[in-house]
């Protein structure tokens, strides 16, 4: 049985069953973002984890976590988006397509980066699989490059299971009924494209979604400040606090939570719940359903996102 998700604060929408639409004070968005997955690239479990953290699904404790990816549904024009292409894209088109059926498996994707969790369930599109037609794939120029110029991607390019649209570093693109998506680029490893997040805007709600980035004092933007300019703000929590893995962790930089946090404490409380953490580690203890480190920030106001919820547009 599926989960409903019901905030007490009125940025967060509940799952409204019979018209699979995000409501909130008896306002009816009919677009909106939904939460196909909230893992790092390599998912939980993890490969070859031996851990206590994957060992608790192993042992049917807790369930399989899908790689971190965001939907966008338009119900007016029957249009439907993915914000990154995981390994888990069967599955997550599969929970997409439950919301809302079209004519459509996908009308686009809007890639951020080349790291595996976020571009490689591309494949499915392909010959071996779906035998797609055409489905759009919006990336930045270098992406586009190393998609049309490394295999087996190029494949998809030459035999049109995808058609690449270039996008441009702080210019829009306009989808339908009013949707328009930002791509900006964010400091991040980028040995083979660049990496973007979003800003995600409907008709009365707008998002941010950056599920990578490095230390937030290495971009050339406030995230304090760019958070109080949107409604939510998807942001990377790949790692709890310092220490969460047996090796240096500034070979693997990304903003820790309680980093995050830290810069957000001397704002209020309807700041602090436009924040939505996502993209979790194996080892980061917000993939556990309860957990105090978690509780805690969550009682200041902070929000983690789990499969399922989804916020109106």
């Amino acid at each position: 049985m599926k989960k409903v998700w019901l905030f007490l604060i009125p940025l967060f929408f509940i799952n409204c069953q019979q018209e699979k639409k995000a409501v909130s004070n008896n306002k009816t968005y009919t677009q909106y973002l939904t939460i196909l997955g909230t893992a790092q690239d390599a998912g939980y479990p993890q490969i070859n984890c031996t851990k206590s953290c994957c060992q608790l699904y192993h042992e049917g404790k807790v369930e399989k976590k899908l790689i971190s990816c965001l939907g966008l549904l338009d119900l007016e024009s029957k249009k439907k988006w993915l914000f990154d292409a995981t390994p888990d894209i069967t599955q997550q088109v599969q929970n997409l397509s439950n919301q809302l059926e079209t004519g459509s498996v996908i009308d686009g994707v809007f890639l951020t980066h080349a790291h595996i969790g976020h571009y490689t369930g591309l494949m499915y599109f392909g010959r071996e699989a779906m035998g797609a037609k055409q489905v759009p794939v919006y990336t930045m120029p270098k992406m586009k490059t190393f998609l049309e110029t490394n295999g087996p991607w190029n494949q998809l390019v030459a035999l049109e299971n995808i058609k690449l649209k270039e996008l441009q570093h702080n210019t829009s693109v306009d989808l339908t009924n009013g949707i328009e998506i930002t791509p900006f680029l964010v400091p991040h490893r980028d040995e083979f494209s660049e990496t973007v997040g979003y800003k995600i805007k409907g008709k009365h709600k707008s998002a941010l979604f950056i599920p990578d980035i490095n230390k937030w004092q290495l971009w050339e933007k406030d995230i304090v400040e760019e958070v109080k300019k949107v409604d939510y703000a998807f942001l990377d929590a790949t790692f709890f606090k310092n220490g969460e893995i047996p090796r240096p962790m500034n070979e693997v930089p990304h903003p820790f939570i309680v980093e995050t946090a830290k810069l957000f404490e001397n704002e209020d409380k309807a700041t602090k719940n436009k924040v939505i953490f996502i993209h979790f580690n194996h080892s980061n203890p917000a993939l556990q359903e309860s957990n105090s480190l978690k509780d805690s920030l969550k009682n200041k106001g902070f929000q983690f996102a789990e499969e399922g919820m989804r916020v109106g547009l």
